[in-house]
């Protein structure tokens, strides 16, 4: 279990584009399950939309992105300072799905798992899910490189 200021640690995004507010469960090389609870007072709230907020897609998809990466970087075997010089980029998000609108008080869980494995790539499987219920899925590519 990973709390924010554990996430930190691993990935460079702050407030407000850090989507992931806890990780609940790791398992390297295999998958990760976390959750970003999602606030009213959000920045993308302003305008997305005014008198009917739904969060973005996008920002979904990067949450996703974001918990496959806490993923990635664990799972590579690098030791921590090595870990200290590199950062993950993703190459692609394919496949990507919309089931149901995310709102203002929802519990956004990502499911995300891996396909693929080495040591600098990695493809995953994501999912996320409110209340059980599958949300948004993708395939997404990244790669560990050098800062």
């Amino acid at each position: 279990m990973l709390d924010v200021v554990e996430i930190q640690k691993i990935l460079p995004h702050r407030y407000p584009f850090l989507l992931v507010d806890k990780i609940t469960q790791i398992d390297e090389g295999e998958k990760i399950i976390g959750y970003k609870n999602v606030s009213i007072s959000e920045p993308v709230f302003e305008g997305h939309f005014p008198g009917h907020p739904i969060y973005p897609g996008v920002m979904i998809l990067e949450g996703m992105a974001q918990a496959g990466g806490i993923l990635a970087l664990k799972s590579s075997g690098f030791s921590e300072e090595e870990l200290k010089k590199k950062v993950i980029y993703f190459m692609s998000i394919d496949r990507a799905k919309f089931r149901n609108p995310v709102k203002p008080g929802d519990r956004l869980e990502y499911q995300i798992s891996v396909i693929k494995l080495r040591k600098n790539l990695i493809v995953l499987d994501g999912k996320a899910f409110v209340d059980e219920k599958l949300v948004s899925e993708a395939e997404l590519k990244a790669m560990v490189v050098d800062k």
